[in-house]
């Protein structure tokens, strides 16, 4: 067993995108440390104006998304005839491949909204793909206890001889939403880059304290190590990394500025997604 060091810390930034929907987003896409993951969203509110006018309809080419919902509702649907709405617990992944037009619609349950979106790496074999869908209520993602007071919701990935709903992304990951309570020390692969972004309470790993709000890096290794006098609430995001160059512009993430001038121009045209 060999303990992952605590390497960065990051303090996720307030922003709004879409139609003024408030979120705090840890932006990764010039951040070798993040890879195979590019972004993280939480949206949470208990007032609808800070997400009421959602993600109208909108492109993307050259990456995956994971939607997850602890509160609320959540609303998909794109050109190929793909609607799907998540309940409270549930999550939605989505490739775009070479095009998707859709629109996301956030909608609250009992005064509350709280929810997660993940923007995942294409490498560039998958890049031109053909678009593709699926969601997951909660019923389907299965809940692991790990010691007393602590649990993994399992999104996507194998843990304790379980596995998550999520088997069709581009490069293997392991992503679960973690409770935790106490000591705990969670099996990794090397061979996954490993961060976690802490969204409640507090945790202590590698003599440092975080508080919520933040994303933690880890280093190498296949252990990683936590601990909390409260009940903490984490993602867990662990991924292969592609190790690609990234050029990002709006929705679009690609290889190259070539690649970027190309989608921009189908997306005018009209040719996106054909």
């Amino acid at each position: 067993m060999t303990i992952r060091p605590l390497i960065h810390i990051e303090a996720s930034r307030p922003t709004q995108d879409g139609d003024g929907v408030t979120i705090q987003r840890i932006a990764g896409f010039k951040n070798p440390l993040m890879d195979p993951f590019l972004m993280l969203d939480e949206l949470k509110g208990d007032q609808s104006r800070d997400y009421v006018g959602g993600f109208p309809s909108h492109p993307h080419r050259g990456i995956e998304t994971l939607t997850y919902m602890k509160n609320g509702h959540f609303l998909h649907q794109d050109h190929l005839g793909n609607r799907g709405e998540l309940t409270d617990g549930g999550a939605q992944w989505m490739s775009a491949g070479r095009g998707v037009i859709h629109s996301e619609m956030p909608i609250m349950t009992q005064g509350q909204l709280h929810g997660f979106q993940l923007w995942l790496n294409l490498p560039a074999k998958k890049k031109m793909q053909a678009a593709d869908y699926q969601d997951f209520q909660k019923e389907t993602i299965p809940d692991i206890e790990l010691t007393q007071g602590s649990s993994m919701r399992l999104i996507s990935g194998t843990y304790s001889g379980q596995r998550g709903p999520l088997v069709r992304q581009a490069v293997p990951m392991l992503i679960a939403d973690l409770s935790l309570n106490g000591e705990q020390q969670l099996s990794i692969p090397s061979t996954m880059q490993v961060m976690a972004y802490l969204y409640q309470g507090s945790v202590t790993t590698d003599k440092r304290s975080v508080g919520a709000g933040h994303m933690l890096y880890f280093g190498e290794g296949n252990t990683v190590q936590l601990s909390t006098d409260e009940d903490a609430r984490l993602l867990l995001l662990a991924g292969e990394p592609i190790r690609e160059p990234i050029v990002h512009w709006g929705p679009f993430v690609m290889n190259s500025q070539q690649q970027i001038d190309t989608a921009i121009r189908q997306y005018q045209q009209g040719t996106l997604t054909d």
